[in-house]
């Protein structure tokens, strides 16, 4: 992949994210979040893996790659469940806001571990593409509300961030010596029987029978959007860009989630689109710009 290519997949993954917080948001209403976090992955994987036995049906590993996969299942896990832990206690604002913090927990963490460079091309971009992000929310929410908010939520999502930068960072080695496909099927295969441990603990301490829940086109429509879209999809859309550059470079396209999700709100839901939307996507997208055009070519 050549010139700035590499950007197609983390761009698709921040788009089919964007609209992912209202999607959990609503199937909260009937399924509790770590049940539906297990749901999402157990789709995903399975979709992942159909594709992948297709792709790649003869690949082995060995025990130590086999342990890697594991660990990345770990943090899948501990990212999707404190994800969506916290979006269930906080308000979209809030979460909205913090997800500007994963590319910067994603770029501290590849300097630190693998020693990629954080020039001042770089670190520059990635400030202009937070601020940006910071004028979109500032446009939609009342940000000076935020602090009140569910303190343990907020620390949820904190962990959530930190998790999927985490991720990032440590699945960069396995993506390059195979694929984003197979780094990305086996690390979701691995977070399904760690995320469903949790499932039966909270159907039991929250009351909620799921015989009792009504399998609406609906509901079924949004797991499927969960599992097969922004996660089988975006995670391999996300793993393919680590593919040929590091992964602060790939990190600051999460900075266009909330801009996406606003962008579709626009669109599908005639909310309004304001001037600091506007600017605060043109910052934003110069930011991208300048991170991507000066280490495209690493």
């Amino acid at each position: 992949m050549s010139g700035r290519g590499f950007a197609v997949g983390p761009l698709v993954a921040a788009a089919l994210w964007g609209g992912m917080y209202v999607v959990s948001k609503w199937g909260f209403e009937t399924v509790p979040p770590l049940t539906l976090s297990f749901l999402r992955l157990a789709v995903g994987a399975a979709t992942l893996l159909v594709v992948v036995r297709v792709a790649s049906p003869s690949r082995s590993f060995s025990r130590r790659e086999w342990g890697q996969f594991a660990g990345l299942g770990a943090m899948v896990a501990l990212t999707i469940v404190s994800q969506f832990v916290g979006t269930d206690l906080t308000t979209a604002s809030q979460g909205s806001l913090l997800t500007v913090l994963t590319p910067l927990f994603t770029l501290a963490f590849g300097v630190v571990a693998f020693g990629e460079a954080a020039g001042p091309r770089k670190l520059a971009g990635m400030g202009l593409a937070a601020l940006g992000t910071l004028f979109v929310l500032a446009g939609q929410y009342d940000l000076t509300a935020i602090p009140a908010g569910n303190r343990t939520g907020l620390a949820f999502l904190l962990l959530a961030s930190a998790g999927w930068a985490a991720y990032t960072v440590w699945g960069k080695p396995l993506v390059r010596r195979y694929s984003a496909l197979e780094t990305a099927t086996y690390s979701t295969v691995f977070a399904v029987p760690m995320s469903a441990v949790l499932v039966p603990w909270e159907l039991s301490t929250t009351g909620v029978d799921l015989s009792a829940v009504p399998v609406t086109p609906a509901l079924v429509a949004a797991v499927l959007y969960l599992g097969v879209l922004s996660t089988a999809g975006a995670w391999y859309a996300w793993y393919k860009g680590l593919e040929f550059v590091d992964a602060g470079t790939v990190a600051v396209f999460f900075f266009a989630q909330p801009v996406v999700g606003a962008a579709l709100g626009a669109l599908l839901l005639d909310e309004p689109v304001g001037l600091g939307m506007v600017a605060g996507g043109a910052v934003m997208f110069a930011g991208i710009y300048l991170v991507s055009t000066g280490d495209a070519a690493a």
